[in-house]
């Protein structure tokens, strides 16, 4: 039961329609939306009330219920989709959204999207044309293949080849490759949802080709090696390459496909990292498909690409697949401009991000750690060190691959190291770090320099120097 002193603190407290008309309110209007302007005011103010039915004692004068209804609205207009600024190092990160995209990606984006364009229109003959006759001939340029076709990620392209080539037949895969890729996406799964019928044979370490040879029968419809693009098995192992595999396919007529995965256009091997195959050196294997993604390796969009034999292209295209999983105007620029940088190596190397921070130099690394940690400073409460460590390529490319990186290390004498992550994960904007060794690391090879000093601000901040 409301006692008097509780109805007194009730009836003092504004009503809707008069916060709205305030002052406060009006400016909140003429600043945002007025449907979150109005749920911001009801919802504190039936907070407050809630709080001073159970006893409480909530801050009702006139700026503290101000600053927070300011602060819901805030939080109600603010997009959950936000910039961050990777600091862990991970540079195909696909929590944070794999590949960033180069500036003539970026530019293409723009220009074909702020307006009208012929996605889907011939200009010479002035009639409709083919979404896809924008970038089919780019992708063959490069990779070398006689025809290409592209869908929204690589599990599509699998999930739309294996549906035109294998539905209702057999297709054999080594036991050893029946990955699981992000998500909780299986070989497997996308097999039976394309209704095609899985084939095993070998076993999880050693699969020989007479295996492969053993299985073949009159449901064969396909043999399909999938890439290690994502897992290593090492010790006592044994596979099938993909030439042995087109050899065998011929022999049988059996189309081979490669699911690449990652998928590489530029020789990262050449410049000692990893041992990733080029997209084209598999072409060159005669190989009838292969597939791989847009936003790893690549550096572009998210995208499925699929580069191979014209007439199994042609499959793919007619399948009624193909319509559900196409890419949009904007991902399809983004491709086309990002294909076009590796028309030139050394440019592609210069100007796609994700390639120029797996190309880094230590000693580029650690100069832009250095400015970062100067940026931020010692003091008597912290330790700020510039340490040798370790990145990685991430998004399921480049296993094992340990690249050698610098980081800023924080040590904070009241001030935990999960402290330190979340004020600078939750702040504007967010800076993702990772920890270490009771230490917070800041990894200078996915910090580009334009962020350095936003990084050093942001840091500083949470550390009330600002």
């Amino acid at each position: 039961m409301e006692t008097a002193d509780i109805k007194t603190r009730l009836k003092g407290l504004p009503g809707v329609d008069e916060t709205l008309k305030g002052p406060e309110g009006r400016k909140w209007l003429s600043l945002y939306p007025r449907r979150f302007v109005l749920k911001a005011i009801r919802e504190h103010l039936e907070d407050l009330r809630n709080g001073i039915r159970k006893g409480g004692s909530p801050a009702t004068d006139p700026d503290s219920i101000s600053r927070g209804i300011e602060c819901l609205v805030l939080g109600y207009v603010a997009p959950s989709l936000r910039a961050a600024i990777n600091a862990t190092g991970v540079v195909l990160h696909t929590n944070l959204g794999r590949a960033p995209l180069s500036e003539s990606a970026l530019n293409s984006i723009l220009e074909i999207s702020k307006g009208y364009s012929n996605l889907e229109y011939n200009l010479k003959e002035g009639k409709r044309g083919k979404r896809y006759a924008h970038l089919s001939g780019l992708i063959k340029e490069i990779t070398g293949a006689p025809g290409a076709t592209v869908v929204n990620n690589n599990a599509a392209a699998v999930l739309l080849a294996l549906s035109s080539l294998a539905k209702g037949k057999e297709v054999i895969v080594s036991r050893g490759e029946l990955v699981e890729i992000g998500g909780s996406f299986r070989v497997p799964d996308v097999m039976a949802q394309s209704g095609a019928v899985l084939r095993e044979v070998g076993t999880t370490n050693k699969t020989h080709l007479r295996d492969y040879e053993r299985a073949i029968c009159g449901e064969t419809a396909l043999i399909l090696k999938v890439h290690q693009s994502n897992y290593r098995i090492t010790g006592f192992t044994s596979d099938v390459s993909v030439e042995e595999l087109v050899a065998l396919g011929k022999r049988h007529s059996i189309p081979v496909m490669f699911d690449l995965g990652s998928g590489c256009l530029f020789d990262l091997r050449g410049r000692g990292v990893g041992t990733e195959p080029v997209v084209k050196e598999v072409v060159e294997t005669g190989v009838d498909l292969v597939t791989f993604s847009g936003d790893k390796l690549l550096g572009g969009p998210q995208a499925g690409i699929a580069a191979g034999k014209p007439e199994v292209i042609e499959k793919m295209n007619q399948n009624p697949l193909a319509r559900a999983l196409r890419i949009d105007k904007m991902t399809l620029a983004a491709l086309q401009a990002t294909f076009f940088a590796y028309a030139d190596e050394e440019r592609a190397a210069k100007e796609i991000p994700a390639l120029r921070m797996l190309l880094d130099r230590p000693e580029s690394i650690r100069e832009r750690a250095e400015r970062l940690a100067s940026g931020i400073g010692k003091g008597k409460n912290i330790s700020v060190d510039v340490i040798e460590d370790s990145s990685e390529a991430g998004g399921g490319s480049l296993p094992g691959v340990s690249l050698r990186t610098f980081c800023v290390s924080i040590r904070h004498n009241s001030l935990t190291p999960n402290a330190l992550e979340e004020r600078l994960r939750t702040g504007a904007p967010p800076v993702i770090a990772r920890i270490k060794e009771d230490a917070l690391l800041l990894d200078a090879r996915t910090i580009s320099d334009d962020e350095v000093p936003v990084v050093a601000e942001r840091l500083n901040s949470v550390l009330g120097r600002r």
